[in-house]
């Protein structure tokens, strides 16, 4: 299987791009923004397209052409304003959504927020962010691609463990990167994720088990 990580400049991004690249089961191509991005990919074995969520989706259809599944794990990031919020998080997720289907590829999984589909229990210091995960999150679940939707809780910089919670509504709690990087992976090809969406956080049930047993 040929992944498109979307937003592999990334840190979730990145350390799933050399998940990818290293395993047998699967080939890894690294949708990045700017050209001077691209050769660390390349020196890992990946394939790269350059490729921003703010061009056109004809671009980003020629960017995921050829591949099996999109993963999406790009954000704003924290040091931009709310008009990137819309623009990235919303609309490049729903450009994307559309690359694939115009690509015909039909596994998708995105990278969303904790408790992003209840609205009540969206982080009010962050919100419109929540807001833009919420609908892009519909969007792909109306699309009729086969979806997952990873909801992680606050991001971490600390090394995984390799043990999580998975479930469909979980508590606010937190989760290093690596530990998402290494659960959508697993996801990638799990039928018991397709076409669902759910929550996890650090925990004490192994990634792979976790994901089936949710």
């Amino acid at each position: 299987m040929k992944v498109t990580v979307v937003g592999a400049n990334g840190q979730i991004g990145r350390q799933l791009t050399e998940l990818l690249a290293k395993s047998n089961e699967y080939t890894v191509r690294a949708m990045v923004r700017k050209p001077e991005q691209t050769e660390a990919f390349e020196k890992i074995g990946a394939e790269t397209a350059v490729a921003n969520l703010e061009g056109t989706v004809a671009e980003l259809t020629d960017a995921v052409k050829g591949c099996d599944a999109v993963v999406f794990t790009a954000g704003s990031g924290g040091s931009t304003g709310y008009d990137k919020t819309l623009l990235v998080d919303l609309d490049g997720a729903v450009k994307t959504i559309e690359a694939a289907q115009q690509a015909g590829i039909k596994r998708f999984i995105m990278v969303s927020a904790l408790q992003a589909h209840h609205r009540d229990n969206w982080n009010e210091q962050i919100k419109p962010y929540y807001a833009a995960k919420h609908y892009a999150d519909k969007m792909l679940e109306a699309s009729g691609l086969t979806y997952t939707i990873v909801r992680p809780g606050r991001l971490l910089n600390e090394p995984g463990t390799g043990m999580i919670t998975a479930n469909e509504n979980l508590t606010r709690s937190s989760i290093p990167r690596e530990d998402v990087a290494k659960t959508v992976f697993a996801a990638l090809n799990e039928e018991h994720t397709f076409n669902k969406s759910f929550d996890i956080v650090s925990g004490h049930t192994p990634i792979v088990k976790a994901l089936k047993d949710f």
